[in-house]
């Protein structure tokens, strides 16, 4: 009896070791998957944009708002632009990384915007960990206020603006709409795209990534002071507020939530549940259909146009 356990531990522990020698190889081949399903991510959202295919006579420009490396907003304008309505997009990317030019926050936008005569505006900013969220915040408030004041000399409104931003940067957005004064001038509209940072205190408190740490710190007064919902005031921007209802974090709840806040001051804020993922609700607007609808209804009130 005593044979036949060993015999048998012998070879369930020869068996372990050729399922564990077989097991490493494939674990390599995923990472060697993933590595290169990262790179071609990488390679697409780095695609150069056709600016001539999506508007015939368009031009871009780049221009720096301050001396840091990040500091710096790529400028589409349509040919014959004058006293064109703008839309200036904030990225995303978990406050530490993304760009101005990736393909997935600009694409789709500009085929969807620029034909329409619209000047379209696409910010960088410092990221983690040079700048924490609100020095982020502080860097798209200078952007948004050099847009403003040299919006005629590209044939554009300083009155018929509206800010845009998604993920991270929808959380930048929200801040500055709901504390206008960061920027010291007014603005038409933001359309924040799922942001799950409306009231931070409430995301620090529970459980969160790790990259929350890093952009907000452990202090409740800082949370306080770039939390949309606590810096909200009724002299604030009007806000859109489209949500995911596909995340398991529920950006939607925050979403409503922050509504209500600002319904019981007697103003409103539309919120706009999509049955998307978090990336698409930023790289599908633009596209034709019902989402892209409703964003530009509501762009189009705020413009005037």
């Amino acid at each position: 009896m005593t044979r036949k356990i060993l015999t048998a531990a012998v070879i369930g522990a020869l068996s372990m070791g050729v399922l564990a020698g077989e097991a490493q190889p494939l674990r390599n081949h995923m990472r060697e998957r993933i590595a290169q399903r990262m790179q071609e991510r990488r390679a697409e959202e780095e695609r150069p944009v056709d600016l001539q295919a999506i508007a015939p006579g368009a031009r871009k420009l780049t221009e720096t708002y301050g001396t840091a490396k990040g500091q710096a907003i790529d400028i589409y304008i349509p040919p014959g632009a004058r006293d064109a309505p703008v839309i200036v997009m904030v990225h995303g990317g978990a406050w530490k990384i993304g760009d101005k030019a990736n393909v997935g926050s600009i694409e789709n936008k500009l085929k969807y915007w620029l034909p329409k005569g619209y000047v379209f505006v696409s910010v960088n900013y410092r990221l983690l960990p040079e700048a924490m969220a609100y020095e982020q915040a502080q860097d798209v408030a200078l952007a948004l206020r050099q847009v403003q004041d040299h919006a005629a000399e590209w044939g554009a409104s300083d009155r018929r603006i509206v800010l845009m931003g998604h993920s991270a940067g929808a959380h930048i957005v929200a801040l500055l709409s709901s504390k206008p004064e960061m920027v010291g001038k007014s603005w038409a509209g933001t359309v924040v795209l799922d942001s799950a940072a409306m009231k931070v205190s409430s995301v620090m408190d529970g459980r969160h990534p790790g990259f929350y740490d890093e952009a907000f710190g452990s202090d409740p007064a800082g949370w306080a002071r770039v939390s949309p919902m606590d810096q909200w005031t009724p002299a604030a921007v009007p806000m859109l507020v489209v949500c995911s209802t596909k995340r398991p974090d529920k950006p939607c709840d925050d979403a409503r939530a922050f509504q209500a806040q600002v319904e019981k001051a007697g103003q409103a804020m539309p919120v706009l549940p999509q049955d998307l993922s978090h990336a698409d609700v930023n790289r599908t607007l633009g596209q034709p259909g019902a989402y892209t609808q409703a964003v530009e209804a509501w762009v189009t009130q705020r413009v005037g146009r």
